[in-house]
């Protein structure tokens, strides 16, 4: 078996490689190749080194004939322009995202179409799918049978990107399935450009006594979901059978992962109870409009119904998602 992983080297993407490559398998199939791909490779990036991988780097479009240079039979797509990015250039947003995921399917496409293999295609999709019209407001829990109305670029992007992953499905050039991304919190390292990089922010530095900036009202709630969970949410969505009844994926419809809702205000007392009232301290409070008008766009509340029935359930709470942080990252809080 042959998968392809984009934006391998980014944060989901080390992570999505790392538990493959532990497993060494997909779905119970051995996995003979592991195709990384990404326009930045890291050379310390250990993974990289697993006799089960190739690195194929540069821009995605660019790199495609390389990439399906042999028969690929599952393709994690997660190589994206993120929020505040797409929203600042629109054509970037549009070129990173839309342009980049067609010309993927096209060539899964090409090779379905000519006798081989139908790929398997992940899509990592967003949350940001969702937000309130003037005609038609969010209802308090929203589920995949809410109508999408998204309020940014970005949300935008990827909607359009399920629609056309969902049509290619349809007519069974791919089998496509979509995995709707929560905010990951926390993530390690440095900030990113995405809308939602803060909620990580006000996590990660405090912890390693940095300061810290709250673009939002403490007020607002979002929903989250552990890196742990989001890898296991996207690899069962990826894995599962299709069919009818639980532990199986019936239709196209995309899945949207479980959600933990907590409001900022909530996440900064569990950061007084992990890393004291000087933690706090370090964090803040500076509204952002354009910030708050992105986040402020997304659901908080979720009834993940179609995760749950592949046995996917949510974090427990968020003392949880920073306990996790501190153990996966020792090195990254300053005691």
């Amino acid at each position: 078996m042959r998968i392809v992983v984009t934006g391998a080297y980014g944060f989901l993407g080390r992570l999505l490689v790392g538990s493959l490559l532990r497993t060494r398998t997909f779905g119970g199939v051995p996995i003979t190749r592991l195709v990384l791909v990404d326009r930045f490779v890291d050379s310390g990036f250990a993974s990289a080194g697993d006799p089960l991988v190739d690195v194929v780097q540069g821009e995605l479009t660019d790199t495609l004939g390389e990439v399906f240079t042999a028969p690929v039979d599952v393709v994690f797509h997660l190589a994206a322009a993120v929020s505040a990015e797409c929203e600042a250039d629109f054509d970037l947003g549009m070129s990173a995202n839309v342009d980049t995921t067609r010309a993927l399917l096209e060539a899964a496409r090409a090779q379905s179409s000519t006798g081989g293999p139908v790929p398997r295609v992940l899509f990592a999709g967003s949350l940001a799918v969702y937000g309130p019209d003037a005609a038609l407001p969010l209802p308090p829990a929203v589920s995949e049978s809410t109508v999408p109305l998204p309020q940014s670029s970005y949300g935008m992007q990827k909607l359009v990107c399920e629609q056309v992953l969902g049509d290619f499905t349809r007519r069974g050039f791919v089998d496509g399935r979509v995995a709707r991304l929560m905010t990951v919190v926390v993530r390690p390292g440095r900030p990113n450009a995405a809308a939602s990089g803060f909620l990580s922010s006000i996590i990660r530095e405090p912890l390693a006594k940095l300061p810290a900036i709250c673009p939002v009202d403490p007020g607002t709630r979002v929903a989250l979901a552990s890196p742990r969970r989001t890898i296991e949410g996207i690899l069962r969505v990826a894995e599962a059978e299709r069919g009818v009844g639980t532990g199986k994926l019936t239709g196209r419809l995309p899945v949207n992962l479980p959600a933990l809702t907590v409001s900022v205000a909530d996440m900064l007392d569990t950061l007084r109870k992990v890393g004291g009232a000087s933690a706090v301290d370090l964090v803040t409070v500076a509204p952002d409009p354009a910030v708050e008008a992105i986040v402020g766009s997304w659901p908080s509340v979720l009834d993940s119904w179609r995760a749950a029935a592949l046995g996917l359930r949510p974090d427990p709470s968020f003392l949880a998602v920073v306990q996790d942080y501190v153990s996966d990252h020792p090195d990254a809080v300053m005691r």
